[in-house]
C-alpha cells in the first residue's frame, strides 16, 4: 500500500515537472489561468467531482482522470463567461493518494493540469482538538498548586494596601 502511494505520488511529482516545464511556451500570451480546478479537491470514492477551468473556454477540452480510474470526460463551455466546466464520478475502487486530472484544449491543444485527493469515507470524519495549547501564559490553574496560591496571595496584598492607600487620602493623612 505504501510502495503504491509513493509511485503515484512519485509519478505525478515527475509529472507536474514535465508539464510545468513545457507548458510555458504553449501559453503565450493567450487568455486563460492554465490552471484546472478540481471541486471538491478532496473526494470520497463514488463521489462526483467538478473541474472547470478559464484556459479552454473558448472551446471546451477533453479531460482525463484515468489516474483515478474515473476516465475520460467532456469539459464544454460554462454559463459563466470565460470558463469550460465539465464532471466525472470517483469509482468506489478507487483507492486513498493524490491524483493528476488532466484536461486538453480543443481550441489549441494546451493541456491544464489539477490535483484530487481521494480518501476513505472513514479518514473524513471531523476531528476535534485535544489537550492543551502551549501559549507560555498559564491558567488559573496551572500544573503548580503552589504558584497558584502564591499569585492568589499576592494579589490579595495589592488589593488590602491600594485599599488602605485610598483610605489614608481620603482621610487626608496624605501618604
Amino acid at each position: 500500500m505504501r510502495r503504491t502511494a509513493a509511485r503515484l505520488l512519485t509519478g505525478t511529482a515527475f509529472a507536474v515537472a514535465a508539464v510545468a516545464g513545457t507548458a510555458a511556451p504553449a501559453y503565450g500570451t493567450g487568455g486563460g489561468t492554465g490552471r484546472l480546478e478540481v471541486y471538491p479537491s478532496t473526494a470520497v470514492p463514488g463521489g462526483q467531482v467538478t473541474v472547470n477551468t478559464a484556459a479552454c473556454a473558448d472551446g471546451g477540452a477533453a479531460g482525463d482522470a484515468g489516474a483515478v480510474g474515473a476516465g475520460r470526460f467532456i469539459l464544454a463551455p460554462s454559463a459563466r463567461r470565460g470558463e469550460a466546466v465539465g464532471q466525472f464520478r470517483v469509482p468506489p475502487s478507487a483507492q486513498p493518494g493524490t491524483y493528476e486530472i488532466v484536461a486538453q484544449c480543443a481550441a489549441d491543444g494546451r493541456k491544464v493540469t489539477g490535483d484530487l485527493v481521494v480518501m476513505l469515507s472513514s479518514q473524513r470524519q471531523q476531528v476535534y482538538p485535544r489537550g492543551s495549547v502551549k501559549t507560555g501564559v498559564g491558567g488559573a490553574l496551572g500544573p503548580d498548586p503552589v504558584q497558584t496560591a502564591a499569585g492568589v496571595a499576592a494579589l490579595a496584598v495589592a488589593a488590602a494596601g491600594g485599599t488602605w492607600l485610598l483610605h489614608r487620602r481620603a482621610r487626608g493623612d496624605g501618604i
